[in-house]
């Protein structure tokens, strides 16, 4: 383990909890809990959605693939997790930690992106209903969904490409239960104040701009649904985006 070069490693150490083992049960035995939650609420969300024709509009379709990318974002890094949690070997090897990391990574900025696209899908269908149907038709929803994947891991190829760049002097214990960029790039034996900057630049852009769409599009919504006179009428415009503004918010 002690070449120069940092893809020359046949691994990593990934150290978690391993200086309080008294807690590793404990995290286990929680963590397996809320995954399995986890595991099985995305499912039957996804499997509704598919199944109940009622269903088939573009606010499933996208709430569809939010939870598709819940399951794969939590099961590319938990079940790791858990393993590690009940074993002694912490180790993972370098492939293995490439790719968790390109697809968590992956998976995470495709969620944000995807959460400021279902807002502007929401602003659509409360204050341009006549036009919904139209503005969101099926192929739009698709390319929307497309173009979020697309970027999401674009942006994570970039970032998995420049941090395994970095020279590790034979470095490769991560101070982390997964292996994450802010972790990875303590481990270098260079400067990394570029990659920081890069990695800001980017994260600003992931994150300010679906931010930025959902900020406009609750503020158009929060403007409609003041001109509506009936009760009722504004409490079925807040069930409908409750759960959005939920995740959101979480």
């Amino acid at each position: 383990m002690e070449q120069k070069n940092g893809s020359s490693f046949t691994g990593f150490f990934l150290l978690g909890f391993s200086d309080r083992p008294q807690l590793e049960l404990v995290l286990f035995v929680v963590l397996l809990i809320f995954y399995l939650f986890t595991l099985l609420g995305n499912t039957t969300i996804i499997a509704l959605a598919q199944l109940d024709p009622n269903l088939q509009t573009p606010m499933y379709f996208f709430l569809s693939n939010l939870s598709f990318l819940d399951l794969c974002y939590t099961t590319s890094s938990v079940p790791q997790f858990l393993v590690h949690l009940r074993t002694t070997d912490k180790s993972i090897s370098f492939g293995g930690c490439v790719a968790q990391l390109f697809i968590s990574l992956g998976l995470g900025c495709t969620e944000c992106i995807l959460l400021g696209v279902m807002a502007f899908d929401r602003y659509a269908a409360i204050c341009k209903p006549l036009q919904y149907t139209v503005i969101m038709h099926p192929r739009l929803c698709a390319l929307m969904a497309s173009v979020s994947w697309f970027i999401g891991f674009g942006n994570s190829l970039l970032q998995t490409v420049l941090i395994f760049l970095l020279p590790l002097c034979g470095r490769n214990k991560i101070d982390h239960f997964v292996c994450e960029i802010p972790a990875l790039l303590k481990l270098a034996c260079v400067d990394t104040t570029v990659n920081e900057s890069e990695l800001f630049f980017a994260s600003v852009i992931i994150l300010l701009i679906p931010v930025a769409l959902i900020i406009f599009s609750y503020g158009q919504i929060v403007r409609a649904v003041l001109r509506i006179k009936s009760s009722a009428g504004q409490r079925k415009v807040f069930g409908t985006c409750g759960s959005h503004i939920t995740v959101v918010s979480l």
